[in-house]
C-alpha cells in the first residue's frame, strides 16, 4: 500500500510529485507519528503505575518518583539496595550508561525477589538484542512488571 502511494506520488517521466499523493504520504506519516506517540504515552503511564505500585508494596516512601523520568531509575536503584546518587553515572557516556544498566538489572532482580518472584525474570529484556523476538520480549516484560506490581505471591 505504501509503495503504491509512493509510486503514485512520483511521475516516472519527469520525476515530479503530484500534490495529492504527497499530501497522502504526509498524512500517513503524521498518522503513524501520532499513533507512536499515543502508544508511547500509554506505555509510560502503565510502567509508571506499575513501578509506583511496586514502590508502595515495598514500603518506599517516595513511590511517586516512578512518574519522573530519570528519578524513576534512582527509585529502582534504591529499591534494589543501591544509593540513588549512582544515577549520576548517566552523565558519563557509554561506560556510565552501561554501569547504570547493569545496576538496574541487579536492582530489578532484587525487587522481583522481594516481591516473591524469580529474580531471573529481570534478565528478560536482554533477549531484546535478538531482532526477531524484540517485540515479544517487550510485551513479555510489560506483563512481568504488571504481575510483580499487582499480583501478590
Amino acid at each position: 500500500m505504501f509503495s503504491n502511494m509512493l509510486f503514485a506520488a512520483v511521475d516516472s517521466t519527469n520525476m515530479t510529485a503530484s500534490p495529492e499523493a504527497l499530501g497522502g504520504i504526509i498524512a500517513l506519516i503524521a498518522g503513524m507519528a501520532l499513533l507512536a506517540g499515543i502508544v508511547g504515552v500509554a506505555l509510560y503511564i502503565y510502567t509508571a503505575l506499575a513501578f509506583q505500585t511496586i514502590g508502595k508494596k515495598l514500603k518506599y516512601k517516595k513511590a511517586w518518583l516512578a512518574w519522573i523520568p530519570i528519578a524513576n531509575y534512582a527509585m529502582i536503584l534504591e529499591l534494589g539496595g543501591f544509593h540513588w546518587a549512582l544515577i549520576f553515572l548517566l552523565l558519563v557516556p557509554v561506560l556510565g550508561w552501561a554501569a547504570v544498566m547493569v545496576l538496574a538489572l541487579i536492582s530489578m532482580w532484587r525487587i522481583f525477589e522481594k516481591r516473591k518472584y524469580p529474580g531471573w525474570l529481570a534478565l528478560v529484556p536482554i533477549l531484546a538484542i535478538i531482532p526477531i523476538v524484540n517485540i515479544f520480549v517487550g510485551i513479555a516484560y510489560l506483563v512481568i512488571i504488571g504481575l510483580v506490581a499487582w499480583k501478590d505471591r
